[in-house]
């Protein structure tokens, strides 16, 4: 049964995030340690993220894998201004922007094999009252993209407003409007969900 609760944010801590940092750091001085720590503590976010920008589940495993390539290859300037996290967002954000404009020049086949494990693998886990999140998923496909993109930063990746407008180049008090009409938008999308089907109802 679907309620109408919005899933809370997953829990980052600051000493989470310092922590990952410290990996980042390390592993940009050669620790093959770290950069395992790195990229572990970073993956999952990767892909829910890549998987709410891009619209082919097929390409969300290829694209989290493009950024994590682009990120060890460009550690050596990763100097912990900000949160590793954030700084890995952003690359994630331009491998999809990338893609979307390599796409639009050479359009792929849409008949491609196995979507669906790709498309399985791209749900996110674990969030309360869903089945998977695939409700939520469907919910949040329906959102404008910048409102897709708020929600997801700061209520599933739990990044602060201030690093999600970072992110998103644009002023904190705009994020936090998306996010407000996308959390009412989802609301209003689940309430309408729990109404009994009025043909079901006077069967």
């Amino acid at each position: 049964m679907i309620t109408p609760d919005l899933p809370l944010p997953y829990e980052r801590s600051a000493s989470a995030d310092a922590s990952i940092t410290a990996w980042a750091l390390a592993a940009r001085g050669g620790d093959s340690a770290a950069v395992d720590h790195f990229v572990r503590a970073l993956h999952r976010d990767v892909i829910r993220y890549v998987a709410h920008l891009c619209a082919d589940p097929q390409a969300v495993d290829d694209l989290a894998q493009d950024t994590f390539l682009r990120a060890l290859g460009s550690l050596h300037r990763f100097e912990g201004r900000s949160s590793a996290r954030t700084w890995l967002l952003a690359i994630a954000r331009r491998a999809v922007a990338d893609s979307i404009r390599c796409t639009a020049v050479r359009p792929r086949p849409a008949d491609l094999p196995d979507w669906e494990p790709a498309a399985e693998r791209a749900q996110p886990r674990g969030l309360p009252g869903f089945d998977d999140g695939v409700a939520l998923l469907e919910l949040l496909a329906g959102l404008p993209d910048e409102r897709r993109e708020a929600f997801v930063l700061t209520q599933l990746l739990g990044l602060p407003y201030a690093e999600a407008a970072a992110l998103s180049n644009c002023p904190v008090g705009t994020v936090r409007s998306r996010v407000a009409r996308a959390r009412a938008t989802l609301l209003a999308l689940l309430a309408a969900a729990e109404e009994p089907d009025p043909v079901l109802a006077a069967a």
